[in-house]
């Protein structure tokens, strides 16, 4: 069974890939011409289904599966920023480095060098029978001080609860085990099964 990722985030793709190795894995770039989806919703929810809708709009195919997500940090400190955000904080030109530079400065800007935090991602499914979401969470601190070269976004200054080490120290054999996004899909996994067990 193929899967259309409604991403070009290498990191995502990547992720996704390894977590649904029962399934074929493309990103829509692999299948289409890219274009611009904008994400003018309100909860990651609403975002994750805004990107695999429109994948699966595109495709024109009945047979399709899309799987989009959304995820994010929030900071409830900061008033929960960057939530929805997280991945334009800086800017829509800007990069995840500058991302994370801003959420640095502004916990140093509130006389902190670190604060409770949270990750979120939604994952949503679109096919010909609907749209259809999950959601995972991950809790932790978020630190002044980014350390680590593993992972992506904001992962080098998020130390999960329970461990001494940022997200950006830790393996990723590591963080499969209770990230935000692989307790989403192991909802997703349920769904695509449910989904698929007609189509084989």
């Amino acid at each position: 069974m193929r899967i259309i990722l409604a991403s070009s985030n290498k990191g995502k793709i990547a992720e996704f890939k390894a977590y649904l190795s029962g399934y074929e894995v493309l990103s829509y770039s692999e299948v289409m011409e890219p274009f611009e989806i904008e994400e003018y919703g309100k909860s990651f929810k609403e975002n994750a289904i805004i990107k695999s809708r429109a994948v699966f709009d595109k495709l024109n195919d009945k047979n399709a599966i899309v799987l989009s997500d959304d995820s994010g940090i929030s900071v409830p400190l900061l008033g929960g920023i960057p939530g929805i955000y997280s991945a334009r904080f800086a800017g829509k030109e800007a990069n995840a480095k500058k991302n994370l530079e801003l959420l640095i400065q502004k916990l140093k800007d509130a006389g902190v060098e670190r604060a409770k935090a949270f990750y979120t991602a939604a994952i949503a499914l679109s096919t010909s029978e609907g749209d259809f979401s999950v959601h995972g969470w991950m809790y932790g601190e978020a630190v002044t001080n980014p350390k680590g070269s593993n992972g992506f976004g904001y992962d080098p200054m998020f130390i999960p609860k329970g461990f001494d080490k940022t997200l950006g120290e830790l393996e990723a054999s590591v963080k499969e085990q209770f990230s935000h996004r692989a307790r989403a899909l192991k909802l997703a996994l349920i769904l695509l099964k449910t989904l698929t067990k007609d189509r084989k």
